[in-house]
C-alpha cells in the first residue's frame, strides 16, 4: 500500500524486491504463531515493533473501560500485516523516515478537543533507522511522551493514517481488502481513460461517481485508485465530523494537489464505527468533483485524502502486471486478492524439502574439477589435502600465486554471489536472514576476511548502535547531535548532513 516511485520506470523493479526482503517468510510465521496463541507483545516483537506503551498506566490515567478497548485492538493487531502496508520511499524502499501513524482514535471524556488519543506508530529518522524497526505508542498530544521528544514529528501525519483503513493491520478486517482496493472491480491500473464525449470509458466502478474534469486534471499513466475515491473521500469526511458534503484535498505526487467537492456522500448507520464504504445501508451514491474555489486565508485546511485511499494498492498492480505470483504476497493479503490461492507451504517445510540440496561446488583447478564445500563449519576445499593447503598458503603469503579453490574460498568471504542478497536483507532489518545465507555460503564457524561483505555486516552493526542511541534519548536531532551516518554510498547525498528523502524521491 502506500506507494508510488518517484520514477514511474522504475516501479516495477521496485516493490518486488520490497516484497521479498522487507518482511520474511520466517517473520511471517513467528509472529502469527504468537498472535494466534494471545501473545500480541510476542508478535510485536517478532514483526520488529518495539512497544512503548503501558496498559496498567493507561487503566490508571483513562480508566479501565478505555485501557479494554486498547487492549482490543492490540490483540487483534497483525504486526507484520502492519510492516507490509507501511509507506516506504525510493530507490531502496525502506520505511519512510521520521513518520508518526495513527491505527486509532479514541474519544476520552472530557478530552474531545483537538488532540484526541491515537494508537499511533512510527518511524525513527533516516538516520536512525538501522533494522527498520518501528515503534508503538499512544499519543495525546504531548511532545513529551514515550518515543515523541526526539522524534521530528511526533504528531500523527494527515497523509498517511491508518485509523481508517483497518483492514490493513486488523485480523478482524483483513477480508475488506479486496473490496477496499477495488480488486473486484473491472477498472484497470492507472488513471481511467476517457471516452469521446468525456465521460470514463469505462463501465462504472461501483455506487460512488467521477466528475469527467476530475479524470482530465489527472498526470496520464499513473496508478490512481480513482474509482475508489468519492468513497473514501465520503468516508474521511464522515469521520473528520463534516457530515456528508465537503472539500477534500488530495496529493498527487510531486508536490500537485487537487481539491475535490464531494456531493451526497451519505455513509449508512454502523459504517461510521467501522469505517465501512459508503452508499450502503439506503446511504445515498457520493459524487466528486473539482472544488470551485479554494478555502479562503482563515478557512481551516480541508482534510487529506489518506495515501493507502489515492493510489491503487501496490499488491493489486504487482498481480495484475505479472510482476511476481500471488504467492509470494502475504498470506492474509493472498487470501483478500485471490480468494482460491492453495494455502502455502511453511518456510519449516520448504527447508527441510532444501536441505539436502548442492552440498559443495565444483571449481576448475589446474585442468581438474575440484569441489569446495563446509567441512567442520568452514569453507575448505575437499579434493586437496591438508599438507599441500598448508604449502599453497604459506606460497600465498610469501606473494605467489593461490590454487584456484582457494582463490574461490577467499572470494566467496571477501564478496560471494549472494553479496546483493545480504545487503537487502540487512537494508530491511532481516539480520537473522542475512546471518542465515553467509553462514549457508562460509560455514557458521568462518571468519570473514576484509571486504565488502565484512564490510557491509560491520556498517549493519555500527547501524544498530545509532538506532539504540536514539532509542535512548542519548543522541537527539538537535544541531549539535551527533548523527552517524552509516549508510552506503549510493544511499547518500553529498552536503546533505541530517538524510532525509527529497519529496520528488518519496513513495506514497
Amino acid at each position: 500500500m502506500l506507494t508510488q516511485a518517484a520514477n514511474r520506470d522504475s516501479h516495477p523493479s521496485f516493490w518486488p524486491r520490497v516484497r521479498e526482503y522487507a518482511v520474511p517468510t520466517p517473520m511471517i510465521e513467528t509472529a502469527t504463531a504468537r498472535r494466534q496463541a494471545g501473545d500480541w507483545a510476542g508478535a510485536c516483537a517478532a514483526a520488529g515493533i518495539d512497544v512503548d506503551l503501558q496498559l496498567r498506566s493507561v487503566a490508571r490515567t483513562h480508566g479501565r473501560e478505555l485501557a479494554a478497548r486498547i487492549r482490543t485492538d492490540l490483540r487483534h493487531l497483525v504486526p507484520d500485516l502492519l510492516r507490509w502496508h507501511m509507506p516506504r520511499t525510493a530507490p531502496h524502499g525502506l520505511l519512510r523516515p521520521g513518520l508518526t501513524m495513527a491505527l486509532a482514535r479514541y474519544r476520552v471524556p472530557g478530552r474531545d478537543g483537538p488532540n484526541p488519543l491515537h494508537l499511533v506508530v512510527r518511524t525513527p529518522p533516516g538516520w536512525a533507522d538501522a533494522g527498520q524497526r518501528i515503534s508503538l505508542a499512544l499519543w495525546d498530544g504531548s511532545p513529551t511522551g514515550p518515543g515523541a521528544r526526539h522524534h521530528p514529528h511526533p504528531r500523527p501525519n494527515r497523509r498517511f493514517r491508518l485509523d481508517l483503513h483497518r483492514h490493513l493491520w486488523d485480523a478482524r478486517r483483513t477480508d475488506e481488502l479486496r473490496s477496499r482496493a477495488g480488486a473486484d472491480r473491472s477498472a484497470a491500473v492507472g488513471s481511467p481513460a476517457l471516452a469521446a464525449d468525456g465521460s470514463p470509458a469505462s463501465a462504472a466502478d461501483g455506487p460512488s461517481a467521477i466528475d469527467p474534469e476530475v479524470l482530465r486534471a489527472l498526470p496520464p499513466d499513473r496508478p490512481y485508485a480513482v474509482g475508489r475515491w468519492a468513497a473514501e473521500a465520503a468516508i474521511l469526511l464522515h469521520a473528520e465530523g463534516q457530515g456528508a458534503d465537503g472539500a477534500v484535498s488530495v496529493r498527487l505526487g510531486g508536490r500537485r494537489r487537487l481539491l475535490l467537492d464531494v456531493i451526497g456522500g451519505g455513509v449508512g448507520p454502523g459504517t461510521a464505527e467501522h469505517f465501512g464504504g459508503p452508499g450502503t445501508d439506503g446511504a445515498r451514491a457520493p459524487l466528486v468533483r473539482i472544488a470551485a474555489a479554494a478555502p479562503g486565508p482563515g478557512s481551516p485546511a480541508p482534510p487529506v485524502l489518506p495515501d493507502a485511499a489515492t493510489w491503487v494498492l501496490p499488491d493489486l498492480e504487482l498481480i495484475r502486471t505479472g510482476a511476481i505470483d500471488a504467492g509470494q504476497l502475504h498470506p492474509l493479503v493472498a487470501r483478500a486478492l485471490v480468494p482460491d490461492l492453495p494455502q502455502p507451504v511453511p518456510a519449516s517445510a520448504r527447508s527441510r524439502s532444501g536441505d539436502r540440496a548442492e552440498a559443495w561446488r565444483l571449481v576448475e583447478c589446474r585442468g581438474a574439477q575440484h569441489r569446495i564445500g563446509l567441512i567442520e563449519g568452514a569453507l575448505a576445499p575437499l579434493d586437496h589435502d591438508p599438507a599441500e593447503i598448508r604449502r599453497e598458503e604459506l606460497l600465498v603469503a610469501l606473494t605467489g600465486t593461490p590454487l584456484p579453490c582457494l582463490e574461490a574460498i577467499d572470494a566467496a568471504h571477501r564478496r560471494p554471489d549472494c553479496l546483493t542478497g545480504v545487503r537487502e536483507r540487512l537494508d530491511h532489518g532481516d539480520i537473522a536472514g542475512a546471518l542465515a545465507v553467509v553462514e549457508g555460503l562460509l560455514g557458521p564457524d568462518a571468519v570473514l576476511r576484509s571486504g565488502p561483505l565484512r564490510d557491509e555486516l560491520e556498517a549493519a552493526a555500527q547501524r544498530r548502535i545509532s538506532y539504540g542511541l536514539f532509542r535512548a534519548d542519548l543522541v537527539g536531532p538537535g544541531p549539535g547531535s551527533s548523527r552517524p551516518d552509516h549508510r552506503r554510498p549510493d544511499q547518500r547525498r553529498p552536503g546533505d548532513r541530517r538524510p532525509r528523502p527529497h519529496p520528488t524521491a518519496a513513495v506514497r
